[in-house]
């Protein structure tokens, strides 16, 4: 039997332009043909890819770690590199760690200044999955987020920056039934409560929604402390940009994880590699708004450094600063979908 919840009270967001705090762009590393994670040889080492998730990277981040991990482990080397210092770095490190690995990063940037730092923070993989692609992609994909979905649960949730929201997807027509959904993710029985709702339903004017309850990680947070697990668990950090694939062989591990995201065009040729330029406004913080809203072109994540609201999604482009009219939109866009609550 399903049990409807009890009805809820939902706090208006206040979306206005002296509220607003900063906004941030950052770079997501798309391939489409899903994320790698593989082993090759580099003359006498291994290098284990670890790149790609497209804006999926915290959704997927310990799961996809677990995979890299599996495969550096089976190098039979105790010493590892891993370069970058994202949450897939990071994460990556961490699970070396963990199987005994003594574990150096290399990294350009640190904690608060990686593209990670510029993520949203939703755990919803989801949305990166396209039917369609190999057997083996999907088993990968799948592996990935059912890792990282139990993964983040066995986290501290207040000190790791993790919690449980409601989640409002909301369109302009009819919303899949469950059945239809599930149809089309392999993970559909992580996206808890799901429901189609119809205008009336929710709070949210005449648009239609689906629900379901995932969590909010915020990447701050998150990063902050994962770095602080690493360095306490023995690990060592040397700031340092590799510009060239000779660089990365002149390393004295033998085995190599690499997590440089949108680096690894260029230091290592992914020419499938694209970046998605994502940009993100903050509003002063609204502790009473404990829900989250995906609007077309829009989304609000009530985190603790601000009410986030972004929308963004600019293909091959490189540039990190904020689009003065993206911003416009996003404002404008939230300011109409709240002032038409009910």
């Amino acid at each position: 039997m399903v049990v409807e919840p009890a009805p809820r009270r939902f706090a208006r967001v206040n979306v206005s332009r002296n509220r607003m705090i900063r906004t941030i762009a950052g770079l997501r590393p798309f391939r489409r043909s899903g994320f790698v994670v593989r082993a090759e040889k580099l003359d006498d080492k291994t290098l284990v890819h670890n790149f790609g998730h497209g804006g999926a990277g915290i959704s997927l981040s310990w799961g996809s770690a677990h995979l890299a991990a599996e495969l550096a482990t089976a190098a039979g080397q105790r010493d590892c590199a891993v370069l970058g210092s994202g949450c897939m770095g990071l994460c990556s490190a961490r699970l070396l760690q963990d199987r005994g690995h003594r574990v150096t990063i290399y990294s350009k940037d640190l904690p608060p200044h990686t593209t990670s730092n510029v993520a949203a923070g939703q755990w919803n993989p989801g949305f990166r999955y396209r039917r369609g692609q190999s057997a083996e992609y999907r088993n990968q994909y799948e592996r990935a987020a059912r890792f990282a979905h139990r993964y983040f649960q066995e986290l501290n949730r207040e000190r790791y920056g993790i919690r449980w929201l409601d989640n409002y997807y909301l369109a302009t027509r009819p919303q899949p039934s469950y059945e239809e959904f599930a149809e089309r993710n392999p993970i559909h029985d992580l996206y808890k409560e799901y429901r189609v709702l119809e205008p009336g339903q929710h709070p949210f004017g005449q648009l239609y929604a689906q629900h379901f309850t995932t969590m909010l990680i915020e990447p701050p947070i998150f990063l902050n402390e994962v770095m602080r697990d690493f360095r306490l668990a023995g690990g060592k950090v040397v700031v340092r940009e590799l510009r060239e694939v000779k660089e990365v062989k002149a390393l004295p591990e033998p085995t190599i994880v690499n997590c440089t995201g949108v680096g690894a065009k260029a230091l290592f040729g992914d020419e499938e590699l694209t970046p998605v330029k994502g940009q993100l406004s903050f509003l002063i913080p609204q502790p009473e708004v404990n829900y989250m809203a995906i609007a077309p072109g829009l989304y609000m994540f009530p985190r603790r450094d601000g009410v986030l609201l972004g929308g963004t999604s600019q293909s091959g482009d490189w540039s990190l600063e904020p689009d003065p009219q993206e911003t416009e939109r996003i404002i404008e866009g939230h300011r109409e979908l709240f002032a038409g609550m009910s």
